[in-house]
């Protein structure tokens, strides 16, 4: 679903992300560690062409487009219906005046999902093709879909063990947690195959924290996504991540099996961070 080789981001004559290689299939998840700073986040963004200004190189291909060399539609085309970026703080993006509901439709409605309609292009996505946790969320959504677009959005915030009176309330009645939760439900009302997620837990408290990474641990056990994490938090990594990438300075300097690197470290930066653990 993702595949990186050589992407270096550049901001003048300074390189503030460059990373060898970088690979998420489908049903796994990746977490991307590191200090402030780091380049965590610029590699993310770099990700679905959101690094504005910058020169960025190298090979990027994600759900099959070749992101450094797509097009603005063909970016718009991939952003929200097939690779769905959460977040950390996901209240600040949604409009005070409008309910969670009414911001939910027409996202969907944006993305061409207007009503009773089967699978296929029409609600997101082709039939054919694609990895096998892919074609099973469009199977998902598409049965979703024939009960009319509120089922569709019902069945999405279910999905993320939300109520779903929650779509008849605005932004400032729901707490954090719901929040990040309301996000990925969206992602899911879209098809989206990938999710790419800054510090998803960063704002939440311990027990929220747990709710949120049981939502997107289920996701892809259960739908097959692909899951891009970033985070500073290596207690959350270690219950979620398949495999981790340690970034410092803008520097890869440690990568593999989580269970590797969480618990034999051999770059000394790791070490610290994992000394840094309370």
């Amino acid at each position: 679903m993702i595949e990186v080789r050589d992407l270096q981001v550049r901001y003048g004559t300074r390189v503030v992300a460059r990373v060898p290689e970088l690979d998420v299939g489908a049903g796994e998840c990746v977490a991307i560690v590191g200090e402030s700073g780091s380049g965590k986040s610029t590699t993310l963004l770099s990700l679905l062409g959101l690094t504005e200004g910058a020169d960025v190189s190298g090979h990027v291909s994600v759900c099959g487009v070749e992101v450094l060399q797509a097009s603005p539609q063909q970016l718009r085309r991939i952003r929200g219906a097939r690779v769905a970026l959460v977040l950390q703080s996901p209240q600040a993006a949604l409009s005070p005046t409008t309910r969670l509901g009414t911001l939910m439709r027409r996202a969907l409605e944006l993305h061409g999902i207007t009503g009773p309609r089967g699978g296929g292009p029409e609600t997101g996505g082709p039939e054919t093709g694609g990895s096998a946790g892919s074609r099973k969320e469009r199977s998902w959504k598409g049965r979703a879909s024939k009960g009319g677009l509120e089922r569709v959005m019902v069945e999405a915030v279910e999905a993320v063990m939300l109520d779903p009176e929650i779509l008849r309330r605005y932004p400032h009645e729901i707490s954090g947690g719901q929040a990040q939760r309301f996000a990925i439900a969206l992602a899911i009302a879209l098809g989206a195959e990938v999710i790419l997620a800054d510090e998803p837990t960063s704002a939440l408290d311990v027990t929220v924290q747990a709710e949120v990474v049981g939502v997107l641990h289920g996701l892809r056990e259960e739908r097959g996504l692909a899951l891009l994490i970033v985070s500073h938090d290596l207690a959350l990594v270690s219950t979620i991540a398949d495999r981790v990438l340690v970034m410092k300075d803008g520097e890869v300097v440690e990568s593999g099996p989580a269970a590797d690197v969480l618990t034999r470290p051999s770059h000394p930066y790791t070490r610290e961070l994992l000394e840094a653990l309370p």
